[in-house]
C-alpha cells in the first residue's frame, strides 16, 4: 500500500472531543481534512509528527473572545495559538468590530476593541476583510447589540423607539446574511444598560426566524444575577432563539455560593428551551475600568490605561494613595482604561466549570502590556490545574468542554472532533506537563505542554515557535430548521 498523506501524526493517544475513552491511533491529514485514523504504518506523508506519549485532540474552540480587532492587527494571534486554540468566537458582550461608521463614538467597553484605525460600515465589510487577510485561527463571528444601538440611535441613554428598533433589526439581518452566527448583548455596560427588556426582545426577533444565537452578558452578575438570567430566558423564549449565558459567575462576597441556585435554575430551563453557558477558570474578572464606586470594591489592578500606561500592573488603591485622591477619582483620571477585578470565589468557579454543559471561554482582552492572564493561559489551565491536578473532571471531559460541546453549541459542522472527514484542526499536548504559566504578575507567558497546533491541515505552532501560517477561515453556523429545539437532556 502506498497512500500519500500531507501530514501524519504518529503514535499519539487520541481524545476525540466526544467524551469517548481515549485510544491509541495515528491520524492522517490531506487537503485540510482528517482522512484516516488507526494504524497508518503503511502510509507515506510529506510531514510526520511523532506524538508518542502525547494527546492528539481537536483544536480548542474559545467560546468567548474579544479578538475582533486583533484578528486584523495581530493576525498570528500568539496568545491563542500557543495555548492550542484553533477557533475563536468573536463579537461578545454586545460589542463587535462592525458595524461602525467613521464618526461612530467608541464608548467603553467598545473602546477596548478598537484603536480607531479602521471602521466597517457593515458586517459584510468586516468579514470580507477577514477573508482577504486570513488570521492564524478560524473565526466564528457575532454582531454586538451595542454596535446596532450606536448605528441606529443618536441618544443611547434611553430605550429605543419602534423606528430605531426597526433599523437595528435591518442591521442585524445584514450581519446574519453576511455570516454572523448570532447577536450578543451587553446590558451590563452603560452603552446598552438603558435598553429595556422589550427592546432586546424586539431587536432579537430576526434571531428566532434564522435560529441564530442570542449570547448574553447578563445585566447583573452580583446581587441580581438570578433576576438577570430570568430576563435573558424570557428573551430567548419569546423570540425562539438559542441562548448562551456568557462567563457565568457571581461577583462580590455577599453572593458567593449562589452558583448552587443559578446552576439549578439553568439546568431546569434547559428542559424547556435551548440554553448554554460558558466560563473562564479564574477568580478574577477583567473589563473596562468602571467609573462607579460600587463597581470598584475590593482589589482592582490596572490592565491598561491610555493616559497613564505607567500604571499598568499596579493596584488601583496604590495609585490612589500615591496621587492623594480617592479610588473613584483615580479611576476617572486613568480612563479610558481596563482593569482586573478580584471578586469571585474559587468554589463557585469550580462548581460552574464542572457543570456538565459549561463550555470554556477565555474572555481575554488583547490590549495593553498587562492583560488578565486568561488571555494566554485559559485552556492549559483547565487541562492542567482543574483536570489533572484537582481532578474536577476526566481529561476526556475537559477536552469535550473545549471542543465538541462548543462546536455543537455554535453549529460548527466538521469541527471539534477527531473523526474521518472532519477539518484538521488539531492540538497535540503533553498531558503530564500541560499547564498555564501566565500569572497576574507576568501575564503574557506562553503555556507549557502545548507542542503542535494545526489549523485546517497546516501546522501553525510547533515546539513553542509560531510559524506565521494564516490558514484560518470564517465559519458559518449550521442551524436547525425553524421551530426545532435543541434541548439538553
Amino acid at each position: 500500500m502506498n497512500i500519500k498523506l500531507e501530514l501524519l501524526i504518529r503514535g499519539g493517544t487520541v481524545i476525540d472531543g466526544t467524551r469517548r475513552p481515549r485510544y491509541r491511533a495515528d491520524v492522517g491529514v490531506r487537503a485540510g481534512r482528517i482522512v484516516a485514523i488507526g494504524d497508518l504504518s503503511a502510509y507515506n506523508a510529506d510531514q510526520v509528527i511523532d506524538a508518542s506519549g502525547r494527546v492528539v485532540a481537536p483544536g480548542f474552540i474559545d467560546s468567548h473572545t474579544h479578538d475582533d480587532d486583533a484578528l486584523l492587527s495581530n493576525p498570528d494571534l500568539p496568545f491563542k495559538v500557543s495555548q492550542g486554540v484553533t477557533t475563536v468566537v468573536t463579537g461578545n458582550c454586545g460589542i463587535s468590530a462592525a458595524p461602525l461608521r467613521l464618526d461612530s463614538p467608541l464608548p467603553m467597553p467598545l473602546g477596548l476593541l478598537h484603536d480607531g484605525s479602521r471602521y466597517f460600515p457593515t458586517f459584510k465589510h468586516y468579514l470580507d476583510e477577514l477573508k482577504r487577510c486570513p488570521p492564524a485561527v478560524n473565526v466564528v463571528p457575532m454582531v454586538g447589540h451595542t454596535n446596532l444601538r450606536l448605528m441606529a440611535m443618536e441618544d443611547i441613554n434611553r430605550s429605543a423607539t419602534c423606528e430605531e428598533v426597526a433599523v437595528m433589526q435591518s442591521l442585524l439581518n445584514e450581519a446574519l446574511d453576511a455570516g454572523a452566527v448570532g447577536m450578543s448583548t451587553g446590558t451590563y455596560y452603560p452603552p446598552a444598560a438603558a435598553a429595556s427588556t422589550e427592546e432586546v426582545v424586539e431587536v432579537s426577533r430576526p434571531l428566532g426566524v434564522r435560529r441564530a444565537l442570542l449570547v448574553a452578558h447578563i445585566r447583573n452578575e452580583a446581587d441580581k444575577c438570578l433576576e438577570s438570567i430570568e430576563e435573558i430566558f424570557r428573551v430567548g423564549s419569546e423570540v425562539l432563539a438559542p441562548v448562551v449565558i456568557s462567563h457565568h459567575k457571581h461577583l462580590q462576597e455577599a453572593n458567593f455560593g449562589n452558583s448552587l441556585i443559578t446552576l439549578r435554575r439553568i439546568e431546569e430551563e434547559m428542559h424547556c428551551q435551548c440554553v448554554s453557558l460558558d466560563c473562564y477558570p479564574y477568580t478574577a474578572s477583567s473589563t473596562m475600568l468602571h467609573q462607579e464606586e460600587s463597581r470598584l470594591r475590593g482589589r482592582v489592578t490596572i490592565a491598561s490605561s491610555e493616559p497613564h500606561p505607567e500604571c499598568q500592573g499596579m493596584d488601583l488603591q496604590d495609585i490612589a494613595d500615591s496621587w492623594g485622591v480617592s479610588r473613584l477619582k483615580a479611576a476617572n483620571r486613568l480612563h479610558p482604561a481596563s482593569a482586573i477585578y478580584f471578586s469571585m470565589s474559587e468554589e463557585d468557579v469550580q462548581r460552574i466549570l464542572a457543570f456538565e454543559w459549561t463550555m470554556v471561554g477565555s474572555d481575554g482582552i488583547p490590549k495593553g502590556a498587562h492583560p488578565h492572564p486568561r488571555l494566554w493561559g485559559t485552556f492549559p489551565r483547565v487541562l492542567g490545574r482543574y483536570s489533572r491536578d484537582i481532578g474536577l473532571f476526566p481529561l476526556e471531559t475537559a477536552v469535550w468542554k473545549m471542543t465538541g460541546l462548543t462546536a455543537d453549541t455554535f453549529g460548527l459542522e466538521g469541527r471539534g472532533m477527531i473523526s474521518d472527514g472532519c477539518y484538521a484542526d488539531i492540538t497535540v499536548f503533553d498531558p503530564a506537563t500541560v499547564q498555564d504559566v501566565a500569572s497576574y504578575e507576568d501575564p503574557t507567558k506562553p503555556s507549557d505542554g502545548i507542542e503542535v497546533v494545526i489549523v485546517n491541515g497546516t501546522v501553525a505552532y510547533s515546539n513553542r515557535e509560531h510559524l506565521h501560517t494564516r490558514t484560518g477561515q470564517v465559519l458559518a453556523r449550521s442551524a436547525p430548521p425553524v421551530g426545532e429545539k435543541s434541548i439538553r437532556k
